[in-house]
């Protein structure tokens, strides 16, 4: 193929079926657009999803976590674990109420956190400010007790909070389940989302299901639900009037047309996450003679693996870009994934963070190339990027 023959193949595409849009006008001859029965159908389907005691819509998967972190109760001076190998919201929630966010490296497999890492992290922060200097940022005071974990199920695959559980125990530290990106994961035959005490779902049009904007918390804590429903809705709690607030509160309802498409969404979970699960089966069958690249792995502990995006790795890590470069050229796009957080600009400034401090996640940044995926994409347009790949190496 040369080099200058244009391919398109988009890089992600919604799975939106006429009842989806049918749905969603029928929203629209009516006069309820927000906080209405839709959204409850929504919140149920995920209640009947995974199992779930409640589940809370909200507008985004970030202000989800964010209405965890609130629940938790977290705040000023605080530290929680969390790993720099994730989207930034999973730390910015921290940052939101001033908590320390103290970083453990990913393990180079999955790039989910390295629980090993985490034990050590957890003793050496309840031993003494000694033993904890090391897992500090360079720059501040960041004195205050570990309070908790955000765990990042990455890129669609459960981390191992067996473990993660099992360490957070004797210190009575909340565990939240950052899986905006693995809805319909199994971690040992259990849903994700329900792995930690509390969970995020995301449903940005590249997930899963999507409903334009918006995000869900599920959780079995009776207490933290109801937080949750009140600080979404302005901190109204039970029995308020339109203009009583108990609590500080946020705007983070959801609205009715996106609960309206993610309820048709949901009847269609299943089919869903197997048009993905295909997907990712004709890469792995394209790619894996391609000696210069690394391609995803499943760990033994997900029964089921959700994809959500697909993400290979340059073996040699000066060559990504090179690569990135030409699939461009050759009309495929693709993306670095992810950019350690530690290593943001705004990081860097507020925390004083160096390349060379986690270098597992810097590593993973360096090679990971996201390819084109999603539910949607032919066995052709498969062989078109294996065949641009070859070409390259």
């Amino acid at each position: 193929m040369d080099y200058q023959q244009k391919i398109s193949v988009p890089m992600s595409l919604p799975d939106i079926t006429d009842e989806e849009r049918a749905a969603v006008a029928q929203v629209m001859a009516t006069n309820y657009l927000s906080m209405g029965p839709w959204v409850q159908a929504f919140e149920q389907a995920f209640r009947d999803f995974t199992g779930a005691k409640h589940a809370i819509a909200v507008n985004s998967g970030t202000a989800g976590l964010h209405l965890c972190v609130r629940a938790a109760g977290w705040s000023d001076g605080d530290r929680v674990i969390t790993t720099p190998f994730s989207f930034v919201s999973s730390t910015n929630v921290l940052l939101y109420e001033r908590i320390t966010p103290i970083f453990v490296d990913a393990e180079p497999v999955t790039g989910n956190i390295d629980t090993v890492q985490l034990k050590a992290a957890v003793e050496d922060l309840n031993r003494s400010e000694a033993s904890a200097a090391k897992w500090l940022p360079p720059k501040g005071d960041h004195k205050g007790e570990l309070k908790g974990i955000i765990a990042v199920d990455v890129f669609g695959q459960p981390a191992d909070y067996d473990t993660i559980k099992e360490i957070a125990a004797p210190y009575n530290m909340p565990v939240i389940e950052d899986s905006c990106e693995a809805l319909g994961a199994m971690y040992k035959n259990r849903p994700a989302g329900l792995l930690g005490d509390m969970g995020v779902f995301a449903f940005y049009p590249n997930k899963q299901i999507t409903t334009a904007e918006g995000g869900l918390v599920v959780t079995n804590d009776d207490k933290a639900a109801s937080i949750i429903r009140s600080l979404r809705n302005q901190g109204r709690a039970e029995g308020d009037t339109w203009l009583a607030h108990t609590y500080l509160g946020y705007n983070y309802r959801m609205d009715e047309m996106s609960a309206a498409l993610g309820t048709i969404q949901m009847k269609r979970i299943e089919e869903l996450i197997r048009k993905r699960a295909q997907v990712a089966e004709w890469y792995r069958e394209e790619l894996s003679d391609i000696d210069e690249i690394e391609l995803p792995h499943t760990a033994a502990s997900t029964t089921r693996d959700s994809w959500f995006v697909y993400v290979i790795r340059v073996k040699d890590a000066d060559r990504r870009d090179e690569v990135s470069q030409k699939l461009k050229a050759l009309g495929i796009p693709v993306r670095p994934y992810f950019s350690p957080i530690h290593l943001q600009p705004y990081m860097q400034e507020k925390f004083g963070y160096e390349p060379g401090r986690f270098p597992v996640t810097e590593d993973l940044g360096r090679r990971g190339l996201a390819i084109p995926f999603s539910g949607k994409m032919t066995r052709e347009q498969i062989a078109q990027v294996g065949s641009s790949l070859r070409q390259i190496f």
